[in-house]
């Protein structure tokens, strides 16, 4: 498929055959979602209450969590609870899973769906990458792999032998090139790209890693599947730029947004979606095609193992 055809199909999709109504009953399932407080992640936080999931809110901010969590006690009857995650602090975010892993066995659920999103070019993480794609790819790299213990364990207890990671990409992955690894850091490299390709850089590398997940543990029962949410609003006002501005044009309900990434993490048909990309509303798609790029995933895999190693 063409850029162009793939830009127009999933950003003006037809009438979702999903909606929030057909989740099934989510009693004594665990779900943590990164970025729970707003936009999509409050939508997908939401619906999993409703259908009686316990939880986790992931993000930074306990004040804007907290009330999110009141105001979704007040909408569904069920309280959700916070987990403190800053994904550009990976100490923040060893701690996050080491406190995860003290309170729960289980874990049916990830949604990595928090992130950055096109912030002014001088921002970095904590420790010094970019700021996007150190929060975006490889903050959600490092929470998944230090929960990987019990996603593993819960698939081999679980009725349908499954674990689900639901990884939040973007349409503007198709407008990225393959990753120049010397844009991870801050580097003259990285300042020429700019925060609007490092953004689609980004979002590719989601898709990259959710298909690296996917070929190393979907034979011991996880489900590593990549979404693109749709076209929508944004969470966060604090930053504008041109791909904000032109996907506003476009953009849909929160409510939307979180569909598809919720098919995925939970439906029955879910559980055969290993290695999947999804469009809105709850389709089946192709990623851009250096998505598919083995040898790239084991190099980007490599990459972020060493950048983790002595945390």
């Amino acid at each position: 498929m063409g850029l162009a055809y793939s830009f127009i199909n999933e950003s003006y999709p037809p009438k979702s055959e999903f909606t929030a109504e057909d989740i099934p009953y989510l009693g004594g399932k665990i779900a943590i979602v990164t970025g729970a407080n707003s936009g999509v992640g409050r939508e997908t936080a939401k619906a999993l209450l409703n259908r009686d999931a316990k939880v986790y809110f992931a993000a930074r901010s306990k004040e804007k969590v907290e009330t999110a969590i009141l105001e979704l006690k007040e909408e569904t009857g069920r309280e959700g609870i916070f987990l403190p995650l800053d994904l550009a602090d990976l100490h923040s975010v060893k701690r996050a899973a080491q406190e995860y892993q003290s309170k729960e066995t289980e874990l049916h659920m990830l949604f990595n769906n928090g992130g950055a999103w096109t912030p002014p070019i001088e921002e970095v993480t904590a420790q010094g990458y970019d700021l996007q794609f150190g929060t975006n790819v490889l903050g959600h790299f490092y929470l998944t792999k230090l929960l990987l213990p019990t996603l593993l364990e819960t698939a081999r207890s679980s009725p349908d032998g499954k674990a689900r990671v639901i990884n939040t990409s973007s349409l503007m992955s198709r407008f990225a090139s393959a990753p120049d690894f010397n844009t991870f850091k801050d580097s003259a490299e990285r300042r020429a790209m700019g925060t609007s390709d490092l953004y689609n850089q980004s979002k590719l590398g989601n898709i990259i890693i959710s298909n690296e997940f996917a070929r190393r543990y979907g034979d011991q029962g996880l489900v590593s599947v990549a979404v693109n949410p749709g076209n929508l609003g944004s969470g966060s006002k604090a930053h504008k730029s041109y791909i904000k501005e032109a996907l506003l044009i476009l953009s849909n309900p929160f409510s939307l947004g979180a569909l598809t990434q919720l098919w995925a993490g939970t439906m029955e048909e879910g559980a055969s979606m290993n290695g999947k990309y999804l469009i809105p509303w709850a389709r089946y798609g192709e990623p851009n095609p250096i998505a598919l790029d083995e040898t790239l995933g084991k190099d980007l895999w490599v990459w972020l193992e060493e950048q983790v190693a002595s945390i």
